[in-house]
């Protein structure tokens, strides 16, 4: 089986290979799709599970995602109208604090049965990838069904998830169980509520998934509210908050001019300038290292 899939496109996961799972077709002939994969992981030693986070990574916690976005961008590294998910992705639970992980990836049917196996043995292989990212993973489904038949997770799932160190789910499908599911304390996001899971299996576990209008790849950096969710590039994440802190600094000035008494158009036009003038210098900086 021939997917097209280079040891490059997993830069996350140095040494990684790709392996059949299970043969995982719809029963109807007349509907087959791909057979089911896994990315199999190098052996190194396995993270610490005592072993901290950086500093940064926590910092991360703090921000909302709108924040982030507006970070990335002084970066220049991407386009601005790239690397975040549309509106199809809201949040289930919106008062939740942002989620931040790392991408464990997965397809996703439940139109019609698996030929044959556990249809929940591929959790196995999920959960075991989690110790060899760098920080808490965020599970990330891609639901091949057209249209949407029933719900990718439930009550069980995302327990199973959250006791092996996951700091949320993502679907371009929908879930169910949503009052224990946030009982649990336990980001997702969804593009809406189905009760039933109809007959739910995985086919491929860290592969590249398309969610949201973009492509989420294994080991990917995310970042998600009630605002939406973005990737963060790797290469600037460390520096992110940072920004994050100046960018909040600079929109402090033309807040707290609104707040102020007497205000005029030509004073909140003075505030807007000195607010530009700290974002631009802070740009100027980033895109010169």
């Amino acid at each position: 089986m021939s997917l097209g899939i280079g040891r490059q496109m997993f830069p996350a996961f140095p040494g990684a290979m790709i392996a059949p799972l299970r043969r995982s077709n719809y029963s109807d002939e007349s509907h087959p799709f791909e057979d089911a994969v896994v990315l199999i992981l190098p052996s190194p030693a396995e993270k610490d599970p005592k072993m901290s986070l950086p500093a940064w990574f926590e910092e991360l916690k703090k921000f909302d995602t709108p924040t982030i976005c507006n970070a990335i961008e002084l970066f220049d590294v991407r386009p601005r109208n790239v690397g975040f998910m549309n509106d199809t992705i809201k949040a289930s639970f919106p008062k939740m604090p942002p989620m931040v992980g790392y991408a464990v990836t997965s397809t996703f049917r439940s139109m019609a049965p698996p030929r044959g196996g556990d249809v929940y043995a591929s959790m196995s292989d999920q959960v075991a990838s989690y110790a060899k990212l760098p920080g808490p993973a965020v599970m990330v489904y891609q639901d091949l069904d057209v249209p949407i038949v029933s719900a990718t997770f439930g009550e069980v799932m995302c327990s199973t998830y959250k006791a092996f160190g996951a700091a949320g789910l993502i679907t371009s499908g929908g879930g169910r169980d949503l009052d224990q599911v946030e009982a649990l304390g336990f980001p997702t996001f969804t593009t809406g509520a189905i009760c039933s899971h109809g007959y739910c299996h995985t086919l491929a576990v860290n592969i590249p998934v398309v969610v949201g209008g973009i492509c989420i790849y294994p080991g990917d950096l995310i970042h998600g509210d009630l605002n939406g969710v973005s990737t963060i590039p790797a290469e600037i994440a460390s520096e992110v908050p940072g920004v994050c802190r100046e960018l909040m600094t600079a929109e402090q000035i033309i807040l707290d001019y609104l707040k102020s008494p007497n205000i005029t158009p030509e004073g909140f036009g003075e505030a807007r300038k000195a607010c530009g003038a700290m974002m631009a210098a802070t740009g100027k900086r980033l895109t010169k290292k």
